[in-house]
């Protein structure tokens, strides 16, 4: 039987998603909590790794097992072995041609800067912060540049392990909501450190430091190391994935 999972985490206190021996991550502290629920060895594949620091409101996964669980069981039996930051908030019997990963059709993140001249406190582990004033109709603006099918190279982290830059950005938003500047974007799939190295272009646009173009001629110039610099993983955060509504999966994954 191939059961796919939600997951909700605070990925502040780990080492990131994937699995390590030098760390604690979340697929880990997942995998133990599942086997504890079987009785017996369980491991997970997930739709997207986050990296360290970085959130997860809807990660996927699935694992196969023989084991007779309900859904019930599966969810209230590994929440209550699972640290307080990580939680599974549904649970789904899939075909066994699901793939949490190679089934999605696209990923969705969320970057939350907290705009203002003080520091957050109640919100440290979950914002970005920045002191400067932002102009996010000119980030968005900016942005806009970046939607379709590109070569992201001037968005890659050296270390991505990818075999090609090119990804498809479905849909990409600036806002201010109050005292903060939220960035929403949804792409077919991500490069490692894509959606930060984004973020941290679309600063100098709101700081005015660059003019609104300057994202266009990052893209097109395809040089990392001009770009802005990679923003703090405390803003992101992956919204989930999205699957084709024959998966049966919940409506917050499906369309």
């Amino acid at each position: 039987m191939r059961i796919a999972l939600g997951i909700e985490y605070d990925g502040t206190d780990f080492f990131g998603w994937q699995r390590l021996s030098h760390g604690a991550s979340v697929q880990a502290s997942l995998e133990h909590a599942l086997s504890f629920v079987a009785a017996q060895s369980i491991a997970v594949t997930c739709a997207g790794r986050t990296d360290a620091g970085v959130h997860g409101r809807c990660q996927v996964v699935h694992f196969d097992t023989d084991v007779q669980r309900d859904r019930r069981s599966w969810v209230l039996g590994a929440c209550s072995n699972l640290p307080s930051t990580v939680a599974v908030l549904w649970a789904q019997p899939v075909p066994d041609d699901f793939h949490a990963r190679f089934s999605a059709r696209s990923r969705r993140y969320r970057y939350t800067i907290l705009n203002r001249a003080i520091r957050p406190a109640l919100d440290a582990r979950y914002v970005a912060w920045e002191r400067l004033p932002l102009d996010a109709e000119r980030m968005h603006a900016a942005a806009q540049s970046l939607i379709g099918e590109h070569d992201f190279s001037a968005f890659r982290a050296i270390s991505c392990q990818a075999a090609h830059a090119r990804r498809e950005v479905k849909y990409l938003s600036v806002q201010r909501e109050g005292e903060h500047v939220v960035v929403d974007i949804e792409a077919n799939a991500f490069l490692h450190h894509m959606v930060r190295n984004i973020v941290g272009s679309l600063l100098p646009v709101g700081r005015g430091e660059q003019p609104v173009e300057w994202v266009a001629g990052l893209l097109a110039g395809r040089d990392r190391e001009v770009a802005g610099p990679t923003a703090a993983a405390s803003g992101l955060t992956f919204i989930g994935p999205r699957y084709e509504k024959r998966w049966g999966l919940p409506e917050e994954v499906s369309e």
